[in-house]
């Protein structure tokens, strides 16, 4: 393809979009709309998932100790704690401490605790953190096992409750965001294919002239592929702004909120955004294309 060639068929593109503007406002503002609805899906989805693994990262085994047990059986239970697979991090709360913890869920309603008078009832114990949440249902019986060990609780159907949503999300999650995907892809088609409508004359004029199909479809494939730039780079912008001000709010409200950080995020979604529009738009003049190319 010579420079003249490609130059022929910038100018024609951009001629076009200036010849057929109400139609061009059309595509644009159809490929913004359906991949603005698109580009939040997947806001909420890669959310949705960083959420989860959050909550997964939550999960912890506490092993509560036996109340007569020495402090050199605590050291050597604490050392074989370290020692078993997975195990990421252990924290020893005293009994004081799980005192102070209950004291400041209870609130204003601590004063319930003066009637057990000097006596603190709650025993030694240890949280650990594991580096899969698969683990905690097989370490769990192992430490139950362990000498001076009153109990090892870990909420097991909490867990497995947790475990199935999780999932369920993710699945979901990337499903519907396919499906979303192919329903935009449908919209921006027939969008595009009523642009070619009007030109079908035009198109048929150039075959009878003896055009090439490519030479006919390469200024129709610039234009789509611009429309769907322009749409995907205004849904871009719309997103990074509502999400940046959504963060801004949950933050203020909320400051512990596991929310993604705007950065690398909306990069990410954006990039996206922008190689799906321009595609579509592309995808959408070529499959528009063949039924008039067809004389």
């Amino acid at each position: 393809m010579s420079l003249s060639t490609k130059e022929y068929f910038i100018k024609e593109t951009f001629k076009s979009i200036k010849r057929n503007q109400l139609m061009s406002l059309a595509s644009v503002s159809t490929v913004a709309l359906s991949l603005l609805v698109l580009g939040f899906f997947m806001v909420m989805v890669f959310n949705t998932n960083h959420i989860a693994k959050y909550l997964e990262t939550q999960v912890q085994i506490s092993v509560y100790m036996a109340d007569d047990i020495s402090e050199e059986e605590l050291s050597s239970t604490k050392e074989i704690l370290k020692t078993m697979p997975g195990v990421t991090e252990i924290k020893a709360i005293t009994k004081e401490e799980a005192l102070e913890r209950f004291k400041e869920r209870l609130g204003s309603q601590s004063t319930l605790l003066d009637s057990i008078g000097e006596e603190n009832p709650f025993p030694y114990s240890f949280e650990l953190h594991v580096d899969a949440p698969e683990r905690i249902s097989q370490l769990a019986p192992r430490i139950d096992e362990l000498e001076g060990v009153e109990t090892a609780k870990f909420g097991q159907e909490v867990v497995e409750n947790l475990f199935k949503l999780t999932k369920i999300l993710r699945w979901g999650g990337a499903l519907l965001v396919c499906l979303l995907a192919m329903a935009t892809l449908f919209i921006i088609v027939n969008t595009i294919r009523i642009t070619v409508f009007a030109r079908r004359r035009e198109v048929n004029i150039m075959k009878y002239v003896g055009a090439t199909d490519w030479f006919i479809r390469w200024p129709f494939l610039l234009e789509g592929m611009f429309l769907g730039f322009v749409g995907a780079l205004v849904a871009a912008i719309i997103i990074n702004q509502i999400y940046g001000a959504i963060l801004n709010n949950v933050h203020a409200a909320l400051a512990f909120f596991p929310l993604l950080p705007t950065w690398p995020l909306l990069l990410y979604v954006s990039l996206s955004l922008l190689v799906i529009g321009t595609a579509i738009g592309a995808a959408g003049s070529f499959i528009s294309l063949r039924k008039f190319l067809k004389v």
